[in-house]
């Protein structure tokens, strides 16, 4: 049962998500309105509320499911902000405008269409049909009843029954597919002249005046965001290793105890001929058995070379026969200890006498042997010294480990006690924010942008530990992090710089580079348009400085950027040449179109875009009629809702 849900953890999943939403939305309309009415209101749906409880507690449930998927990379704060938040009542509401319109509209399902919907799905199904006894387990895993589960998931198809129709039945007609089919595939001719902002940068002069004036108008783009320093302990494969020296007596007994690994040791290699015996054969079979066992060892011994020969005519062992009873070679274990013992008798050539096995009567004949062969010592020794420290670092890590955590706890406002018991590096690093490190020109000296620590002091979690109130606001020491099974933090804030804008000394040069950018890409625009004016006056006027024609579309634009393309597009088809200009990036680009291919339309790719069209048009309807039936069940957010979507009335769980 347990391999069936390990297996199977997105059907779970599904399973809980048709109870534990539906069940509510669908049926909590009028259910849970009078018991919710005094609590604090989200938003209401033909009146009834969706309560801030239930908000809350279906955005925990989200962060948790992220939580899981994302493990270490789970980031609280990116995943909890406003515009999140917003989705997820938006989610809500929707559900229950949906489930509404089910319970007045009486949507329902038949039998057979939820026996085909729970059949059809191959989580529970068993060669490639519904397997009643994974379905019963799948719900007993969870601890539901299949008429509860059943009841649930008809409410829920349900409500898929208000908007399906709708999406399904959108279809873009063969025209408007084909319209858009020609115009992606139309081709162009062009020609690009370049006006480089590089070129003008030397024309651009700056003052004193300027870059004033500038940093008093625009100084908040260059706010540094609040950071903290921080002090930190790691604890890792190289700390536990520190100072552990191996000894020449523990490399010899690690050798002598692991020398198997170190080499190949001594290899037989056997023949056989093999005389069936079952195991419930009568006394006749078995003197029978024996007297031809008896009979071919004697044949055997008196001439070993002709073994193979024998095996071939003799041999009752189908699989060895055809090759002279070759065994091939033999690892300990592989055939029976009765065998294995008697082969290891004997010397090379030298033929057995009749041994009985479960499997028969045998004669065996040695037929070659390898001998032992080990690395010395001194070949293996490098690595066997960095496994035993491997094997001792893991032990004192484990021990350390433990050690940290309550030395952290024992005294809580500064981390060197630990450090001095455990013999680990009182590190330091600064520029940390709340959702990112700081470039290193934000940060100043000591930057953790730029220390070879810098991938553990981005981790979500050390961030949200180093911005958590004990710690930014108490001073005291965090609890262990372990962001790995083999690394572990602890820190502590050892300062705290709130937001500000730098004077502008330390502004000026990244000012007057901005400047200069600026009016750089302004004066080759000036001059591009300038140009292009005059060029659209003259089209038969020189090429010179246009690149080579280029065909581009707007489903194979080459290397032409948005803005060039779309100007390059508008161009009219007729007549030409036509020139357009554009802006792109800091440079300004002319076009001029010399020659324009309607498009062409591919009867496999007018079906695939006739998909994507008519599904793209679905999801507008579907939203479309969201809307009216949100205008219908007069949705309404409640003013309060403003601050918990903002977070200023909400935890985050950043676990």
């Amino acid at each position: 049962m347990f391999e069936f849900i390990r297996n199977h953890q997105r059907w779970m999943q599904l399973i809980l998500l048709i109870l534990i939403v539906p069940s509510f939305a669908f049926f909590g309309v009028q259910s849970y309105s009078s018991f919710m009415s005094e609590e604090p209101k989200m938003a209401t749906v033909a009146g009834h509320p969706i309560t801030q409880r239930e908000y809350d507690q279906a955005r925990r449930n989200q962060l948790d499911q992220y939580r899981q998927m994302m493990g270490a990379r789970f980031d609280a704060a990116a995943l909890d902000n406003p515009a999140m938040r917003q989705r997820l009542l938006d989610q809500m509401i929707d559900q229950r405008v949906l489930a509404a319109a089910a319970a007045d509209n009486r949507f329902s399902v038949s039998d057979e269409t939820l026996r085909n919907t729970i059949a059809s799905n191959p989580a529970v199904q068993e060669d490639g049909r519904f397997s009643a006894e994974r379905y019963r387990a799948a719900l007993a895993a969870q601890g539901l009843s299949p008429a509860a589960f059943e009841a649930n998931l008809r409410a829920q198809l349900a409500v898929d029954r208000v908007l399906q129709p709708v999406g399904q039945s959108a279809r873009v007609s063969g025209t408007v597919t084909a319209d858009v089919e020609n115009a992606l595939t139309e081709s162009r001719s062009v020609r690009l002249r370049r006006y480089a902002a590089t070129d003008y940068r030397s024309q651009v002069q700056v003052s004193d005046a300027d870059l004033q004036t500038w940093y008093d108008a625009n100084k908040q783009q260059f706010q540094v965001p609040e950071q903290v320093k921080a002090q930190y302990l790691v604890l890792d494969e190289a700390a536990a290793s520190a100072g552990i020296e191996v000894k020449d007596e523990d490399i010899q007994r690690y050798y002598d105890q692991n020398k198997s690994r170190f080499g190949q040791p001594e290899r037989r290699r056997a023949s056989h001929i093999m005389i069936e015996l079952p195991a419930n054969a009568t006394d006749a079979q078995r003197k029978a058995a024996q007297a031809k066992a008896e009979d071919l060892a004697k044949q055997a011994a008196a001439d070993p070379a002709g073994f193979a020969e024998l095996a071939k005519k003799n041999s009752q062992d189908a699989g060895s026969a055809a090759k002279g009873g070759d065994l091939g070679w033999l690892a300990p274990g592989v055939i029976a200890p009765a065998l294995e013992k008697a082969i290891d008798g004997l010397k090379k050539d030298q033929v057995s006498g009749v041994v009985q096995s479960p499997y028969g009567l045998h004669i065996l004949k040695l037929t070659d042997i390898q001998p032992a062969q080990f690395k010395p010592l001194a070949e293996v020794k490098s690595q066997i010294v960095d496994e035993i420290r491997k094997q001792i670092a893991a032990s004192r890590f484990s021990d350390m480990a433990t050690k940290l955590t309550s030395l952290v706890y024992d005294q809580r406002d500064s981390l060197q006690p630990a450090a001095d018991a455990l013999g680990l590096k009182l590190r330091e690093a600064g520029g940390i924010g709340r959702t990112e490190l700081l470039p290193p020109d934000q940060a100043g000296p000591g930057s953790a942008a730029a220390s070879p620590d810098s991938s553990l002091l981005d981790s979500p979690r050390v961030r949200q530990a180093l911005f958590s109130p004990e710690v930014l606001r108490d001073k005291q020491n965090s609890g262990v992090i372990e962001l790995s099974p083999d690394t572990m933090l602890v820190v502590r804030v050892a300062g705290l710089t709130p937001a500000h804008v730098p004077p502008l000394d330390q502004l000026k040069d990244k000012i007057r580079a901005k400047l200069v950018d600026e009016r750089a890409a302004d004066a080759a625009a000036k001059a591009g348009e300038q140009a292009l004016e005059t060029l659209r006056k003259d089209p038969a006027a020189s090429l010179d400085g246009f690149a080579p024609a280029v065909d581009v579309s707007r489903d194979n634009p080459r290397n032409l950027s948005r803005p060039v393309l779309d100007a390059v597009m508008r161009v009219p088809a007729k007549p030409l040449p036509a020139y357009a200009g554009a802006r792109e990036s800091s440079d300004y680009v002319i076009a001029r179109v010399e020659k324009v291919e309607a498009g062409k339309n591919d009867p496999s790719v007018t079906a695939t875009l006739n998909q994507q069209l008519s599904s793209a048009w679905g999801q507008a309807e579907d939203a479309a009629v969201l809307k009216v039936l949100r205008e219908q069940y007069k949705v309404q957010i409640a003013p309060e809702a403003a601050k918990v979507l903002k977070g200023d009335d909400i935890q985050t769980d950043a676990g």
